[in-house]
């Protein structure tokens, strides 16, 4: 493949904007009585409508919106909530003009804020559903807060940012578990049919046991805009969501992780170690980003996974996932709209036994899909653990780059380290977790200096 420049965009307008229990006050409100919430217990006599909040208005909030009213049966968009009200405006504009007649937001169900997630929430009823598209560090307090509440969630990936969140977001999905809640996650790569198939056939044994997996996502920089005038260090940075580690948990957790979790879906088993290695090698935007990991993953049966991410002008570039078994392998994943399956490893034309032919359907559409139908017949539907142990495995390989040791996946789920100490209490007047020095740069973690994990 050929070399790229391809600025990859973080415009909020484009993109998402935004075992230890019991430690946190809300937790406890987690584990308050089940309920067993059906789609008629939650809808008025005679109607069967979901109404749907979106919290987060970026591109990823508006598309999930897109899909969740393009879903059978009857939906309405009901409150959106964003802490930028341009990007809420332009959201619900995109979206009208879609679904003129399933957009029912008037001024009083449109919320800003940091605590605007919570006001769009309580006007939900059992049968609803909220979709939590902010930036990943808010995602477990949001999700939490659902569950809380007692209403059906799609959360997009990533899931959190450091263990203290995955813990908490475990402690969410155990408690939907118990109301009958519906949780989907954003991996919509686990509900793309052609994948499903090429998984299915090397589960089978196409290419016998397997040997290695190799995740990639090799392109152009990731963007990033100037602080405007008058703009506080917290906005900027949740504008620049991408590009800070508290926000987003790092390139390798938030742009790799659907190709780490389809290698860990491959090999049907988590890692149990990570070591790696990763830097900012040329990127100079004043932000926290890494421009380039690389991580070996270790799984318990001694077989290896091999996650490898950068985002640098004028290098190679791959988005995919390359399998090797005893017999054959397989290219597929996130970034292959065809997968193939050959015999050796060799991927010659003439070496391809499998091959998806067709028109595949589209995977974003397909997870709102089976999501809504799960609500609507009231059958469970839960993805919280995958999703949280998904993210959890990114994050490992996140800890053991910048950190530069080996870091077993106990040891970084039972961390107490946070990215974003207090971000309960964060509100829009709150100081930034991160502050530039007086050379406007940001820190950036140093392998063998003593990172903490």
């Amino acid at each position: 493949m050929k070399p790229t420049n391809t600025v990859i965009e973080t415009d909020p307008s484009r993109r998402t904007f935004l075992k230890n229990t019991g430690k946190s006050a809300a937790a406890a409100g987690l584990m308050g009585a089940a309920t067993a919430p059906g789609f008629a217990q939650g809808a008025s006599p005679g109607d069967d409508t979901i109404k749907v909040a979106l919290v987060g208005c970026g591109g990823r909030g508006t598309g999930a919106a897109f899909n969740a009213l393009k879903t059978s049966g009857p939906t309405k968009l009901w409150a959106v909530a964003d802490v930028f009200e341009h990007r809420l405006e332009s959201s619900l504009k995109s979206i009208s003009a879609q679904f003129p007649k399933q957009v029912e937001v008037p001024p009083e169900r449109r919320f800003l804020g940091m605590d605007a997630y919570q006001s769009a929430i309580d006007l939900l009823g059992e049968a609803d559903v909220v979709l939590l598209t902010t930036p990943p560090a808010f995602r477990p307090i949001h999700l939490e807060y659902a569950v809380n509440h007692g209403c059906n969630v799609f959360m997009e990936k990533s899931f959190a940012v450091d263990g203290p969140g995955i813990r908490r977001v475990l402690r969410a999905g155990e408690a939907a578990d118990r109301k009958n809640l519906k949780i989907a996650g954003g991996l919509m790569s686990r509900h793309s049919p052609p994948l499903e198939e090429a998984i299915r056939r090397i589960h089978d044994g196409a290419i016998g046991d397997i040997i290695t997996c190799w995740a990639y996502r090799e392109h152009g920089p990731v963007g990033f805009k100037p602080k405007q005038s008058g703009m506080s260090e917290l906005a900027h940075q949740i504008a620049n969501y991408s590009n800070f580690t508290w926000l987003n948990g790092s390139f390798i957790v938030d742009w790799l992780i659907h190709n780490i979790d389809v290698c860990c879906w491959v090999k049907n088993a988590w890692p149990v170690s990570a070591q790696g290695q990763g830097g900012r090698q040329v990127r100079s935007q004043p932000d926290q980003m890494y421009d380039h990991f690389a991580v070996e993953y270790r799984f318990a049966d001694g077989t290896r996974m091999f996650a490898q991410g950068r985002h640098i002008p004028n290098t190679w570039n791959h988005f995919g996932d390359v399998i090797h078994g005893t017999t054959g392998s397989a290219t597929l994943g996130e970034g292959v709209s065809k997968p193939r399956i050959c015999r050796g490893h060799d991927e010659k034309v003439e070496n391809v036994i499998w091959r998806h032919k067709g028109t595949a359907k589209n995977a974003y559409q397909h997870e709102h899909d089976l999501f809504f139908e799960a609500i609507r017949q009231n059958n469970p539907y839960n993805e919280t653990d995958r999703c949280a142990r998904a993210a959890m495995t990114a994050i490992m390989g996140r800890m053991a780059a910048e950190s530069g040791r080996e870091v077993t996946f106990e040891e970084a789920l039972a961390s107490d380290h946070e990215l974003a100490p207090g971000l309960d209490a964060c509100t829009w007047a709150s100081d930034a977790p991160v502050r530039p020095d007086a050379d406007n740069q940001y820190p950036i973690p140093n392998p063998g200096q003593g990172n903490p994990i």
